[in-house]
């Protein structure tokens, strides 16, 4: 069973949610705003993916950070703590394959997987 975890009114995450529709994939949605992220999942996608691809540095909530708490996070458990915290800190959607993850929506790449 594939795992959509994201926000559900995040732009991207829409965008992956429509395709996995129109592509016929039954997928099951985690908020990750209102049910958090458990920490076994979070440092399985950081070992997966890498914590400098997971951490959105590009979003409101990174910037919304003082310039301390930016310059705390320096490896995969600093940034983990940020992300357990704070949710919107990590890039969505975080796709749970089964056989794997992927983060960010890529369409081209999520051909492949279908």
């Amino acid at each position: 069973m594939i795992i959509l975890y994201g926000i559900p009114n995040c732009d991207t995450v829409k965008k992956a949610r429509a395709w996995l529709s129109e592509h016929g994939q039954a997928y099951t949605f985690h908020d990750v705003k209102k049910h958090g992220v458990p920490p076994a999942q979070l440092a399985r996608w950081t070992q997966a993916a890498g914590w400098e691809k997971l951490l959105n540095r590009k979003g409101t909530t990174w910037r919304q950070l003082d310039a301390a708490a930016q310059a705390a996070v320096v490896d995969a458990a600093s940034a983990q703590s940020l992300m357990l915290a704070n949710a919107s800190a990590i890039k969505r959607p975080v796709v749970d394959w089964g056989d794997g993850i992927t983060v960010g929506f890529d369409a081209a790449d999520w051909a492949g997987r279908v």
